[in-house]
């Protein structure tokens, strides 16, 4: 089965209140252009499916994107996502952890 996911990436602030920063088709550009932090807010992550009314694959916030890296496995496991590109997000957010701390 062909699926083409997607990463949407928004800056929440200290309020809830949300704003849609980018939309990524790959974790090099989302690592590349997406993983960006606005000063005073968070930063959250949803895998989803484009045109679909369907809940997204998962929604994960800093501090720690708890769920993650085991829900991305399952994509791995389906070659929609490469272990290689799921090593280099989950260090680009342990780092960006480490720097914010």
């Amino acid at each position: 089965m062909f699926r083409k996911i997607y990463w949407v990436t928004e800056q929440v602030d200290s309020f809830g209140n949300s704003r849609v920063s980018g939309v990524y088709t790959s974790i090099p550009e989302l690592i590349k252009r997406g993983l960006c932090w606005e000063t005073g807010s968070l930063l959250r992550l949803t895998l989803t499916k484009l045109d679909s009314d369907k809940e997204p694959f998962g929604t994960w916030c800093e501090p720690d994107f708890s769920g993650l890296e085991e829900r991305i496995d399952e994509f791995i496991k389906t070659d929609e996502i490469t272990r290689d590109h799921c090593q280099m997000l989950i260090e680009s957010l342990e780092r960006r952890a480490t720097i914010a701390a």
